[in-house]
């Protein structure tokens, strides 16, 4: 179902949206680590690390598609002859 929604979105729009979904998550990875840090049992820690690692790979992968979109949208370099 994702794939069918993001091809609906033309490409120009993908960039920005990638950089709020980015910002989202930066700001899911401080409220991670907020409450990681005021966990106390090992369920609340081991849920807060996973919060951790799980909001880091989206940012990341998030920086890696909108890169990818940016390639799109750049001229080639033609070989000199």
């Amino acid at each position: 179902m994702g794939v069918e929604v993001i091809s609906k979105v033309p490409p120009t729009l993908h960039t920005p949206l990638m950089s709020a979904t980015n910002a989202i998550h930066g700001v899911i990875i401080v409220g991670a680590l907020i409450v990681l840090a005021r966990a106390h049992t090992v369920l609340e820690i081991s849920i807060g690390v996973v919060a951790v690692i799980f909001a880091t790979l989206n940012v990341v992968g998030g920086f890696v598609v909108t890169d990818r979109m940016l390639e799109m949208f750049s001229t080639k370099k033609r070989p000199k002859q």
